[in-house]
Formats: C-alpha cells, structure tokens, sequence
C-alpha cells in the first residue's frame, strides 16, 4: 500500500483497489489474499453556493437527418431546383482524394466551419467513387457539430456520385 500512496493516489482509489485485490487469487498456493485498506472518516462534502447549474445554450433541435438529393423541409421549391440542378455555384471545394478516414473527417470539418464562417453559401466535397469516405460523409455532415450549418445536399450531377454539393444556411 505505501508503494501505491507513493504513486500519488487517492485514499479512493486505494480502496477501490483493495476491493479489487479481495477478487484476485494468486497462482501460488499458501499465499494469502492482499490486505484491505484502512476505513477512513467520511468527509464532510464541502458547501455548496445555491446559485442554479448554468444552463447549455439552446440550440435548434433538427428532428430529421439530411439525406443526399432529398428535399429538406425550410427550403423553397425554386431554391432547391437550383441547387440540385447546379444553377447555385460551388465557390470552395474540398479534395478528399488520398486521405485517411480520421483526416478526411477532421478536414470535412475544418473545411464547413470555415465556409460557413466565411458566410459561403454553396460548397462541393469531393470523395470519390465507390470509397469508404462517400459512405462515411453524410453521417459526419449529419454529426451535431456540422448538422445546424447545413441546409442541404445533393450530387453535382446525377452521374457524380463521388462529389456532393453542400448548401450551408445563412448566418442570422
């Protein structure tokens, strides 16, 4: 016990380790099981200020995922005709060609927080055809970090499945 108090740990953690040793039995016979820990007086819980705990900020709730190609509700019919139709201009892309998984996702991210901070309105997120990060892309748009920026999404064209057409909301 001194060498784990040594360690830096809690008298918490030292029974929870002692209780964990009673559960152990050694592989040589004639051994007896670890001591336990010493029971210490339960402290007093320090007092606490009444004021309320701070409430997280209130951010919309979108009940439906968004999906590619599939009308979202709080658009118009003129608006998204053009979107899908490509009348609405991609003005940043995004080449994911090359990349990992873990670094694709962290710069699908970087990349929407920055055209939506940039007040961009229609960008383009190339995937490619066929590969795990076309499969992958609309569960991390739909992720609650990017999800409240985004209005829709769709394919450029009905033959470029490995391209997707993002329009990000307006800033208000």
């Amino acid at each position: 016990m001194r060498r784990l108090r040594a360690k830096g740990l809690s008298e918490a953690d030292l029974k929870l380790w002692a209780a964990y040793g009673q559960t152990l039995t050694r592989l040589m016979p004639g051994r007896t099981r670890l001591p336990v820990a010493p029971e210490a007086p339960p402290e007093a819980a320090p007092e606490q200020a009444s004021a309320p705990p701070a409430k997280p900020p209130k951010t919309p709730a979108f009940s439906s995922p968004i999906g590619i190609a599939i009308t979202p509700s709080g658009l118009d019919k003129a608006t998204w005709k053009k979107f899908v139709t490509g009348k609405i201009r991609a003005t940043a892309r995004l080449d994911l060609h090359g990349h990992t998984a873990a670094r694709a996702h962290r710069a699908v991210i970087l990349f929407v927080e920055r055209a939506y901070a940039e007040q961009e309105r229609c960008i383009e997120i190339i995937t490619g055809n066929g590969e795990i990060l076309a499969h992958e892309l609309p569960h991390w748009l739909n992720a609650p970090r990017l999800r409240p920026m985004i209005l829709a999404i769709a394919h450029p064209h009905a033959a470029n499945t490995g391209a997707v057409r993002v329009l990000l909301r307006r800033i208000r």
